[in-house]
């Protein structure tokens, strides 16, 4: 049986509400945890506080994991490089086109109305290095694989997928 792997890390950039939501709540949670030493509901408001800049803790360092097996590409979130989730998985037998997220094959494909998901580092880079595949009639997914993975997925499906 001939099995395909590749496997790709893309750092997702923090946006600049997200560094200042999380130092807020962290000054907040300390603020509000010293003022409730002397008055207990203000304890209670700091550690609601605290739990929240946990959560905004964890989804403010953002990485996706591409892992590509035998016609299949899985995606998964890793919160602050500790704790995976695993957001999708696609069938690559269901993919209708893919190409770079610029490139005129996907010209047909842009007054559509399909579901858009961002799995990419979430910002345009020099050169631009994310991808675009539509699935299942369903979904508008945008990704960034390299070229390892772009060829493997080629391989499978050579009329649908374009490298320009």
């Amino acid at each position: 049986m001939n099995e395909t792997y590749v496997e790709v890390m893309v750092k997702r950039k923090t946006p600049a509400y997200m560094m200042l939501l999380k130092f807020v709540s962290i000054m907040l949670t300390i603020c509000f945890i010293f003022v409730g030493m002397i008055f207990l509901p203000a304890l209670i408001i700091g550690i609601v506080i605290g739990i929240a800049a946990y959560f905004i803790y964890m989804n403010a360092d953002l990485e996706y994991e591409y892992l590509y097996v035998d016609k299949e590409l899985v995606v998964d979130k890793v919160m602050a490089k500790s704790k995976r989730k695993r957001v999708a998985t696609f069938d690559m037998g269901k993919l209708e086109i893919m190409a770079p997220i610029k490139s005129y094959h996907l010209d047909n494909y842009k007054n559509r109305t399909d579901k858009v998901v961002d799995y990419s580092c979430g910002e345009e880079r020099k050169p631009d290095l994310r991808y675009v595949f539509f699935y299942d009639g369903k979904q508008k997914v945008i990704f960034e694989p390299n070229q390892e993975m772009v060829k493997a997925i080629q391989t499978i499906a050579p009329r649908k997928v374009f490298r320009d």
